[in-house]
């Protein structure tokens, strides 16, 4: 079944560079229409035009109460692109998820201009997830990154994208493009593939290559570098003090790579790099505006320099990082201005920042003269021009929904996820010899991190790591401490320490949490055998220097924790390498990259 009234486009005919039927349907829109094309927004619902009343009622919270679910706000807004998140109610199910996807693109055909949207989420795999069982789960990227394999980063991508498109999403952004050689680093860390530039280049390129051959749209994130900061920029303005020369040798290759494989979107990052920016005064931090709003960055560098035409959509407009100097009306003029193409505007309590004022800041920046038509018109053509090379308009844009599920979570896929995974557990250390541990004859207690909010996500490596260790014919004692540990907590998990054979302890990004080192310390003082597992970030290792036995698996995703009890018991030998440096705490090497113990 096609999508109703898109019609398709004709072979491309050349004018000045450009497909005259991209021109031409240009030509066709309103104004209204084309900068509704340069809008990304979300929608709360399962359903596109019968959401359940809480989420009818969170829509017109959000966009007025004309806006009750994504069919009126496709008609008001005339939006290019949606995005799905799992607290949205978009993708609690996958059948419901797919049809979900139908009733918007068919609301997009209703329109006048009949342009099919882009429907994106955030799957990166590892820390940022937003589909879960039975959507087939990798380890994120940081694990990628321990594997040293392309192949493996090219096999996520194109699970990835099949699974994605089964559901009508056709855009995932990711990869995540940053080198990340801060270890302090608040919002990147195990998002990215590591610190070395050309393993970074290297797997982000395999990566674009698998997501797009699985049907979807690939989106490098976040230019132009976002791995060498202590400031999370959804909470504030980053400053990145890389020189010209530095961005060139760290930052800029994997964004080259990813451009070269043919990506079809990049993502801004809301960071200030001054050394960047000549109008910049690092001391008065006058003319200091983050990338997203800089021409010197965002045309300069990303369009001149890394010669990329395709479309460059900001990270959300809501978040900090971008807000801190502009009223909420001009920092969409002055995305544009600088030489962005998409805008995304997301839903988001703590901002006043909306939708309503955004689109309207835009075409009244046209009406006044302060942004052109013709510069919209670059923009919607790029935005069309991805549309078009993706065959949006020569066929079906709707999915099956009866056969979802024999596309999501297959047991091809499970078994490739299960593969990968089980190159990336990386042991550090292994000073007692503990490893590889008995499978008879012991009884082990499991217990640390879990995440109880938000409940939309889930985020229990030690119910995983115990249930896979349970699966491997061990006595198991599961006992979650939550994610900062009280001290009846802590006495409790001693207690159960002392009538167990040895313990298992997970951690996650412990330098940041005094209760769960706390909890740490205090099971390594039972004296009975201990192996720490990191289920985040690798760098816990710091906090516990008289630990004896220490992995790293950068993800709490269920076949990570497979993987690990399998490497815990001997069935699997230890194989990943670090991917980042982790360092001591006077600043000196306690483990270089690429170290990586076996037996």
């Amino acid at each position: 079944m096609a999508v109703l009234g898109v019609g398709t486009a004709p072979a491309a005919h050349a004018h000045g560079g450009k497909d005259r039927w991209i021109l031409d349907k240009i030509a066709n829109m309103s104004l209204e229409e084309k900068v509704g094309q340069l809008f990304v927004a979300n929608v709360y619902g399962e359903s596109g035009d019968a959401p359940a009343p809480a989420d009818v009622a969170a829509n017109q919270a959000m966009y007025g109460p004309g806006v009750r679910n994504g069919d009126d706000l496709i008609a008001k807004y005339k939006l290019g692109a949606i995005l799905y998140f799992r607290w949205s109610n978009n993708l609690n199910d996958p059948v419901k998820t797919a049809g979900l996807s139908n009733d918007l693109q068919r609301a997009a055909a209703r329109q006048p201009a009949k342009i099919p949207l882009l429907i994106a989420t955030d799957q990166e795999h590892g820390a940022v997830y937003r589909l879960d069982e039975p959507f087939t789960a990798f380890p994120g990227q940081m694990a990628l990154g321990a594997t040293r394999s392309a192949g493996d980063a090219f096999t996520t991508g194109m699970v990835t994208g099949k699974e994605l498109a089964a559901l009508g999403i056709n855009q995932d952004y990711a990869p995540v493009a940053d080198v990340n050689i801060n270890p302090g680093n608040p919002v990147i860390g195990v998002r990215s593939f590591g610190e070395s530039t050309s393993l970074v280049s290297d797997l982000t390129r395999a990566s674009v290559r698998g997501l797009q051959q699985g049907g979807v749209s690939s989106s490098l994130k976040h230019f132009p570098g976002h791995g060498d900061t202590i400031t999370d920029s959804h909470n504030g303005v980053p400053w990145i003090f890389h020189t010209k020369q530095e961005w060139e040798q760290v930052d800029a290759p994997p964004f080259r790579a990813g451009i070269a494989a043919g990506a079809d979107m990049i993502m801004t990052a809301h960071v200030v790099m001054p050394y960047l920016q000549s109008d910049c005064d690092v001391v008065t931090q006058e003319g200091c505006d983050p990338a997203t709003l800089d021409p010197e960055i965002m045309t300069g560098l990303l369009r001149g320099e890394l010669g990329y035409d395709g479309v460059v959509v900001t990270d959300s407009l809501s978040m900090q990082g971008v807000r801190d100097k502009y009223g909420d009306d001009r920092v969409p003029v002055l995305a544009l201005k600088a030489g962005v193409d998409m805008l995304m505007i997301v839903d988001d309590p703590a901002s006043s920042l909306s939708l309503d004022v955004a689109y309207n800041a835009v075409l009244n920046a046209v009406h006044s003269g302060e942004l052109t038509e013709k510069r919209i018109d670059e923009s919607v053509y790029r935005v069309l021009r991805l549309k078009q090379q993706r065959g949006f308009f020569r066929g079906d844009q709707l999915v099956n929904e009866r056969k979802v599920l024999d596309r999501v979570g297959t047991p091809g896929h499970e078994a490739l996820a299960r593969a990968v995974a089980g190159r990336t557990v990386t042991l550090v250390r292994n000073d007692a010899h503990a490893l590889p541990l008995r499978r008879t004859g012991q009884r082990v207690l499991v217990t640390g991190y879990r995440n109880v909010a938000p409940p939309s996500v889930k985020i229990p490596p030690t119910e995983r790591l115990a249930e896979a260790i349970g699966d491997l014919g061990v006595t198991t004692e599961l006992f979650e401490t939550g994610t900062a540990p009280t001290q009846a907590t802590v006495d409790t998990a001693v207690a159960k320490a002392g009538a167990s054979d040895l313990v298992v302890v997970t951690t996650v990004n412990s330098n940041n949490s005094a209760s769960q080192r706390n909890l740490v310390n205090a099971l390594l003082a039972t004296g009975k055998p201990v192996v720490i597992v990191a289920a985040r970030n690798p760098y816990d290792i710091v906090d516990f220097p008289d630990a004896p036995t220490y992995l790293a698996t950068y993800s709490w995703e269920k076949p990570a924790m497979e993987a690990t009890a399998r490497v815990l018991f001997g069935m699997t030998r230890p194989t990943g390498k670090l991917p980042v440096t982790i360092p001591a705490a006077d600043g000196s090497v306690l483990y270089p990259y690429g170290h990586g113990l076996s037996y």
